[in-house]
């Protein structure tokens, strides 16, 4: 229970005792005391703070996602490539469970987002498969050059 929860509940109780009758009061001071609470968990450590290319990072997890959706759909069989760079990437850089969650949502989105309105291959798919293809590998070099070891 977090310290505020804490802070309310013990706020109404003393509310209710305060307008309970003086003998209901005196009456639930003579029962005795319930078994004492456990102990509570510490709380997890705080999220370190994300790196400075986190921004391009979930983007390029999301054009990760578009085109496992669209290469999929007009090339075949390469949905399966995409999910191992994406675990990849999730291996490489999801320190944290909250980042490993970030990261899975902007490749999710990507995915959704193209599903929504591709429902076959058409040249329009294509162009946007070529566009995403090309900001995903030009990202991927900024992130490269700027961050990369």
């Amino acid at each position: 229970m977090t310290m505020s929860a804490r802070l309310i509940r013990a706020a109404l109780a003393a509310l209710v005792l305060s307008a309970a009758p003086v003998a209901e009061s005196y009456a639930q001071a003579q029962r005795p005391a319930a078994p004492a609470q456990q102990p509570a968990q510490p709380a997890p450590e705080p999220e370190p703070p994300p790196p400075p290319y986190e921004p391009q990072l979930l983007k390029l997890a999301e054009i990760m996602g578009s085109l496992a959706y669209l290469r999929t759909l007009c090339a075949g069989k390469e949905a399966q490539d995409w999910r191992e760079r994406m675990t990849a990437l999730v291996e490489a850089e999801g320190r944290t469970p909250l980042r490993r969650e970030r990261l899975t949502s902007a490749y999710n989105r990507g995915f959704r987002a193209y599903s929504v309105t591709h429902r076959s291959c058409t040249d329009v798919s294509q162009e946007a498969s070529t566009r995403l293809a090309a900001e995903g590998e030009r990202l991927a070099r900024v992130l490269a050059g700027r961050y990369g070891g």
